[in-house]
């Protein structure tokens, strides 16, 4: 659990104020050695799915745990301005402490190089949104497929959905992020990221550090070919688990009662071929039970297709993945449960006062180059 004093909170809000050197490892980081960045966006909805948590975010807290203790920089910040494009349902608050909740549950170990914050606490992300909109064009913008999926069949849609792209690239190009793990379907927008950091460079000399290509971001995320993690409907494993899915018995949300999440997977749909066999194309149902399998129990996915080959009584995998489930999530809970509102609130106090003081700098550069300064 994680829990900081106030002198804690003190000290480490002292040290990202009017730093420019930074001792960590025994390593000193001065301002002539730019260290590795990795950024990414924690969502504001309600409560993830089983999917979710096992192909985003658990994937992300290991990516934090490891890099962070080598010294690089982590940003996880919380998009809420992102957030406001569409409509906000519930209580957006306690919406936004929770999605960090599960983070730390997850097993994020916060140390001084991971740093959470509020995208609208930190004004330099709509200043600099700005700047770069006057960088990027409107024919960029119109191409980008998220754009066009979201306003197919709409006489109009409000302006944030046409210009996201741009906030995004303020949100990558202030803290000189190299790494933005992101879902496939947002490549697009690190390569306009890209070309407007290089656009910038080009005039006005280095000031952006540009972002990784999307091939060389994928592979960092361990997505080869399109392979990322998919865990599957239960109900219909021909599609991916979604919240939005109307179906209660085909997706596990992280909080479910752990009793009824077992049941959720003792009835979860299979195939008639009555043999056990990772095969996603012609076994799909099966194949998922094995991946959750593996990645709830860290035991490597082939070695759990190695036990279960040639097993043909479904339920008896069904009862191992359903007691493996039913554990984690127990733990999870608890995990969960014992992170109070105020010690959110404390991390987001020091995250803040770091992104603003690195904020401010980077835009303070994108400010003199314009003549605004």
């Amino acid at each position: 659990m994680i829990k900081y004093s106030h002198g804690v909170l003190a000290h480490l809000v002292e040290r990202f104020h009017g730093m420019e050197e930074v001792r960590s490892s025994n390593l000193l980081y001065s301002t002539t050695f730019i260290m590795k960045t990795i950024l990414t966006g924690v969502r504001v909805n309600s409560e993830p799915t089983l999917g979710n948590f096992l192909g985003a975010i658990l994937p992300m807290v290991r990516l934090a745990n490891e890099y962070s203790q080598q010294g690089w920089q982590v940003n996880i910040f919380v998009p809420d301005l992102h957030s406001i494009i569409s409509e906000v349902d519930g209580d957006f608050q306690k919406n936004l402490v929770n999605s960090i909740k599960y983070y730390l549950a997850a097993g994020l170990r916060i140390n001084e190089n991971i740093h959470i914050y509020r995208q609208s606490y930190v004004p330099a992300h709509s200043e600099m949104a700005w700047i770069l909109n006057c960088v990027a064009t409107t024919g960029e913008l119109g191409r980008m497929i998220q754009f066009k999926e979201k306003s197919a069949g709409q006489k109009s849609v409000n302006v944030g959905i046409f210009d996201y792209p741009v906030l995004m690239a303020a949100d990558i190009l202030l803290y000189s992020a190299n790494y933005v793990p992101v879902g496939e379907d947002q490549f697009q927008h690190i390569e306009l990221t890209r070309d407007i950091a290089i656009r910038v460079n080009h005039k006005f000399g280095d000031i952006f550090v540009i972002p990784e290509k999307s091939a060389d971001q994928a592979k960092f995320m361990g997505i080869v070919n399109g392979d990322g993690i998919r865990i599957r409907d239960l109900t219909n494993p021909e599609k991916k688990m979604s919240k939005s899915t109307i179906g209660d018995n085909s997706k596990i949300m992280l909080l479910d009662n752990p009793e009824k999440a077992a049941k959720k997977i003792m009835s979860a749909t299979t195939d008639s071929y009555a043999n056990i066999k990772y095969d996603m194309l012609n076994q799909p149902g099966i194949s998922n039970l094995l991946q959750i399998e593996s990645l709830l129990t860290g035991v490597p996915l082939q070695e759990v297709i190695s036990t279960w080959a040639g097993e043909s009584h479904y339920g008896d995998l069904k009862k191992k993945v359903a007691e493996s489930v039913s554990t984690f999530l127990a733990n999870f809970q608890a995990d969960f449960q014992a992170i109070s509102d105020e010690q959110i609130y404390e991390l987001l106090e020091v995250g803040e006062a770091y992104a603003n003081d690195a904020a401010d700098a980077k835009l303070l550069q994108l400010q003199k180059a314009f003549k605004l300064r």
